[in-house]
């Protein structure tokens, strides 16, 4: 039977909340139940979407920022008929998709959430698509009372008042409790609205969010108002945590737990009887049934993008070379987005400002939040090209954790990375990136040694799926490569070769000059020493690694990064099972300081008089 009843929903609803998490053993009961009402009203009255196109360009989207209501997520479905009873009762198994927190195996979830902050942040970056796109979907975000807590949500709230984004709409469950105990306002909704308002947002609070008649006047009364508004809603609803069940009803102690059996029945008895027949409908989006047509950059030839502007011995920083490859890409491709941290004139993304302005957004200095809105943009067929410094990337793991798990094609650029950029001091130097980016699993990690290199790889991100990292840098550098060079994922330059080699050096980046004015003056002793550009540090070139190791017996590598999970560790790892090749790492050891770049690489041991130095006490 088909009903948009919510009254007969919300039962069901609950039966699949409850059921499902004794079946699993496990599970976030008393935080779906909390939401069934705002929930359900929702989905089944005001969402617009296609069912059987969630990729229609059209369809509202829905964020469960609060994913650890996945039970409620998922019963959603089961009410409107896609997810069976038997389907439901499969939550959080090994084959079945709907996992603990939602992800993307569950090909209705937009983005995967769980670590709780960062839903109403891929909110934005969806509205600011539709917005660029000149689309009228609603892309909503539930929110817990909980998470409000985390400095990102604010981020993201004063970031969607500034773009004036009235087709985003969040939802905050305020149903009092936490996981350890009360959350930080409770049930104090003045507070938490004046201090949204405060934001920029507009606001309206539902007394009692399981009074149906209430919860449906909200939802009337935001979405006729959002049209005439400069601003985004935020809807505070004052609910119960673990309502329908009264031995759950605001009890700390049940967050994230399970009933048993013996209590499942109990908690059924109370609910009462449960047409499980009945099937809630979704409205249908009323506008034409396309889908998103994301690009395939794998068609794209990165290496012919034309340009004139530099040449061998030409003094050129990386950084430099980035803000000129987006500007050619900009002008080939309508999908590149540009975001940056109030640092576009250090990375030079600006380039791309003055010709584009567009599509690129200033996100400021919130670059947990501006990983997110990224990820929302993307999973709207956008492709971001997000910068700031590589030491501020460290603060926003976990967002790009997350980002990594939805598989989305998002490039991250690092800037000013290492000892190498002099007196600005520890706080700014990039040391670490390298080793973080490189422990994702789905992760491309680029680290370019001179202009053209920077500029085609800028360009072979693009084409590039996954999560992309590359370091750049404010030191100009003389330009190494020609024009018509190649470069690859997974490839390398030997730049300095001979049958006389007494061992390898790999370095990148920077400390390529380095190593290379190393080599320059070894060669005046009459030492030779092979030089290698590993400018793909994941995946490492490993076939020019084994050759280098079979033909010189030793590697040294040298990286402006701290010692530990960067080049020479990538180098290490190819080499794990090769015998009789000793391999030497130079890298940063020590906390660094303010001083000029030649004295700080003499400082970190990768200088060129280090390598020498390193070499000598070798042979």
């Amino acid at each position: 039977m088909t009903t948009n009843n919510i009254e007969s929903v919300r039962k069901l609803l609950r039966y699949y909340i409850l059921t499902s998490t004794t079946k699993a053993g496990s599970g976030h009961v008393t935080s779906s139940l909390s939401a069934v009402e705002i929930m359900a009203t929702l989905f089944y009255k005001y969402f617009r979407f296609d069912l059987e196109n969630p990729d229609n360009i059209n369809n509202d989207r829905l964020i469960f920022s609060k994913g650890h209501a996945s039970p409620l997520f998922y019963a959603l479905y089961g009410g409107a008929g896609k997810l069976t009873e038997k389907e439901m009762l499969n939550l959080r198994q090994f084959d079945s998709v709907l996992e603990g927190h939602p992800t993307k195996r569950f090909k209705y979830t937009e983005v995967p959430t769980g670590s709780l902050g960062q839903g109403l942040s891929v909110g934005v970056g969806m509205a600011l698509s539709a917005k660029m796109d000149k689309l009228d979907f609603l892309t909503y975000v539930l929110l817990g009372d909980g998470e409000m807590a985390e400095g990102q949500i604010w981020e993201a709230l004063e970031i969607a008042s500034h773009y004036k984004l009235n087709n985003l709409v969040g939802i905050i469950d305020v149903n009092r409790l936490g996981q350890a105990g009360q959350t930080l306002l409770g049930h104090d909704l003045i507070t938490l609205e004046d201090r949204i308002k405060s934001f920029g947002w507009r606001t309206y609070v539902i007394s009692d969010g399981h009074n149906l008649e209430d919860v449906n006047k909200a939802y009337e009364f935001v979405l006729s108002e959002l049209p005439k508004a400069d601003t985004p809603y935020m809807i505070l609803a004052k609910t119960i945590k673990g309502k329908g069940v009264s031995f759950l009803e605001g009890k700390v102690e049940w967050h994230g737990r399970s009933l048993d059996e013996e209590q499942l029945t109990e908690a059924l008895d109370e609910l009462g009887s449960v047409d499980k027949t009945i099937r809630a409908e979704v409205r249908k989006t009323e506008r034409v049934n396309s889908k998103l047509e994301i690009p395939n950059p794998k068609m794209i030839k990165p290496n012919h993008i034309s340009y004139t502007i530099y040449h061998p011995g030409d003094s050129v920083a990386t950084r430099e070379a980035y803000g000129q490859a987006l500007v050619e890409l900009g002008k080939m491709y309508e999908d590149i987005v540009v975001m940056d941290g109030d640092m576009g004139n250090s990375t030079f993304s600006y380039k791309f400002k003055e010709k584009f302005p567009e599509r690129y957004f200033e996100m400021f200095i919130a670059e947990q939040n501006m990983v997110s809105v990224a990820l929302g943009m993307s999973e709207r067929g956008k492709l971001p090209f997000i910068s700031t410094f590589a030491s501020f990337w460290t603060r926003a793991l976990d967002q790009i954790r997350m980002l990594h798990y939805s598989g989305n094609h998002i490039s991250i650029i690092g800037s000013h990375y290492g000892v190498s950029i002099g007196q600005d001091g520890p706080s700014q130097m990039g040391l670490e990136d390298i080793s973080m980016f490189r422990t994702l699993s789905n992760s491309t990690v680029f680290c370019p040694s001179d202009g053209v290199s920077c500029y085609k790889i800028t360009a072979l991100m693009y084409q590039d799926d996954g999560l992309n990292y590359m370091r750049i840098n404010k030191m100009k550098v003389p330009v190494i490569y020609n024009s018509n060079e190649d470069f690859r994922v997974g490839g390398s330059k030997t730049l300095k070769s001979s049958k006389e080699d007494k061992l390898t050096v790999i370095s990148c980046g920077d400390c390529v000059h380095e190593t290379l004015k190393a080599h320059k003056e070894l060669a005046k002793s009459g030492v030779n020493i092979r030089v290698i550009d590993a400018y793909s540090i994941k995946p490492i070139d490993k076939e020019t690694i084994l050759k280098a190791a079979k033909e010189t017996k030793v590697i040294i590598t040298v990286e402006d990064h701290y010692i530990t999970g960067g080049l020479g560790d990538a180098v290490l790892e190819v080499l794990a099972e090769v015998k009789n090749v000793p391999v030497y790492k130079l890298g940063v050891t020590k906390i660094p300081k303010s001083g000029k770049p030649e004295e700080l690489l003499e400082y970190g041991g990768i200088s060129a008089g280090s390598i020498i130095d390193k070499v000598k006490s070798i042979i």
